[in-house]
């Protein structure tokens, strides 16, 4: 059970900002009329709702009658989300497109820019279309920090945070979330916080430090009576919370409190209802019904780590591998084009430092490896030089008792050579003075 929190992430990292991108309430950012912005307001409060087109459509021609682009970008701001939600991903492109022209020039307009921007890129990653993601939150990057708008940066830096995150990195994914954090303050936009604050919580409940997921939720929560919507994700964030640590009683109230609030259909697309309704199935031992919820899944790779997570938990391990050998692959693709496309450079213009750092580590690290692979092969060879060396002493000593061996025999057999012939030198003497005394 534990593995299917970390896959059901990807569906609640990126439901945490709304209605705007990261924000928590809907702005009338670009100065409309009051009517036109209720108009607008009430599509944004169920952005993923297929009946948002003809409002989507009417606004748009509002903005040609009028010759007036703002109520061209609120038709299309309308437009993308039900787009991505209903799998169009053309169409969602083409109107974000258009947002960024009718708008590219126009500074006064800028944060309503930024936050189309930011959601797209929201639902690039849903969409695991993590390159595209990568080259708008770098093109963001790149001319928030030309006009030193703080507001693109936070926006920019959330987005990092987010492909961190979706890459498995949670300490990186956090770094970028603080920095986001921290430009959030200096734009004077501190309706954003909480949105961080969830996203910083989930990426602890990940790393299973679970005292300082809960201090964020709580700091999330400090925003509730302003902007309900935080309500929600604080409780979708509780849920996966009490769920990691098995507590099933907080979990049940969560589950039941998520259930009765209308906002949660409203404000939430179906993956991240999926993932909540798979923890409760899973609590209950309902694996079939776990199953055919992680089938409908959005994206492969959400839906190949909840069910290796389900088949582990049923203790049915084969399947489990058969599916984790999916995911492996599919996350392998996605990394590999990524690295082919611009990984490289978004990580190398965003995070230089801390990227030089990693790098300066991983070097030292790769010196280390070898230096300890030399001291081995020195070692092993040494080892063998004294190894040679002792044999060649040892069997130069046995030599050398053995030449001492043979030079004291030889010098036994000499002295008994020499013993000999002067035992035979004296019988003859003895036995010339016999013949002497007889003559």
């Amino acid at each position: 059970m534990r593995r299917t929190l970390r896959c059901l992430f990807g569906a609640l990292l990126l439901l945490t900002a709304v209605p705007w991108g990261a924000g928590a309430q809907i702005v009338n950012r670009l100065k409309v009329d009051a009517p036109t912005f209720e108009r607008y307001a009430y599509g944004r409060m169920q952005r993923f709702n297929p009946a948002n087109l003809p409002l989507a459509d009417s606004l748009y021609t509002l903005g040609v009658e009028r010759a007036d682009m703002r109520y061209k970008c609120l038709g299309l701001a309308l437009e993308f989300p039900v787009r991505f939600a209903l799998g169009e991903y053309e169409r969602m492109d083409e109107a974000v497109s258009e947002i960024k022209t009718l708008l590219d020039d126009r500074r006064e307009y800028r944060s309503f820019y930024y936050a189309a921007r930011h959601e797209y890129c929201e639902y690039l990653l849903q969409a695991d279309r993590m390159s595209d993601a990568m080259l708008e939150a770098r093109s963001m990057e790149r001319l928030a920090s030309e006009e030193s708008h703080p507001g693109g940066r936070m926006y920019a830096y959330r987005i990092v945070g987010l492909i961190q995150s979706y890459r498995d990195n949670s300490y990186l994914a956090i770094r970028n979330f603080e920095k986001a954090a921290r430009y959030c303050k200096e734009a004077r936009a501190e309706q954003e916080l909480p949105s961080l604050q969830i996203l910083m919580a989930q990426e602890y409940i990940r790393l299973r430090e679970f005292e300082k997921a809960e201090e964020h939720c709580q700091r999330a929560e400090e925003y509730q009576d302003f902007f309900p919507s935080i309500r929600i994700k604080a409780l979708m964030t509780r849920a996966c919370l009490y769920n990691a640590e098995q507590d099933w009683n907080a979990f049940y109230q969560c589950y039941d409190a998520l259930l009765a609030n209308p906002l949660y259909r409203m404000q939430t697309d179906e993956d991240a209802r999926h993932g909540i309704d798979i923890f409760y199935l899973l609590s209950h031992k309902r694996f079939n019904e776990a199953l055919a919820k992680a089938d409908s899944l959005g994206t492969a790779r959400d839906r190949y780590d909840t069910r290796q997570g389900i088949y582990a938990a049923q203790g049915l391990y084969h399947p489990a591998y058969d599916e984790l050998k999916r995911l492996v692959a599919e996350k392998d693709s996605i990394y590999i084009k990524v690295q082919n496309e611009d990984l490289a450079i978004l990580d190398a213009e965003m995070n230089n430092a801390q990227l030089r750092q990693e790098a300066e580590r991983l070097r030292h690290r790769h010196q280390y490896t070898i230096l300890l692979g030399f001291i081995v092969m020195f070692a092993i060879a040494f080892f063998a030089i004294l190894l040679g060396q002792w044999r060649l002493r040892q069997n130069l000593e046995e030599m050398k008792q053995k030449n001492i061996q043979m030079l004291s025999a030889r010098r036994a057999y000499r002295r008994a050579l020499e013993y000999k012939e002067n035992e035979n030198s004296i019988k003859v003497k003895i036995l010339q003075n016999r013949k002497s005394t007889r003559l």
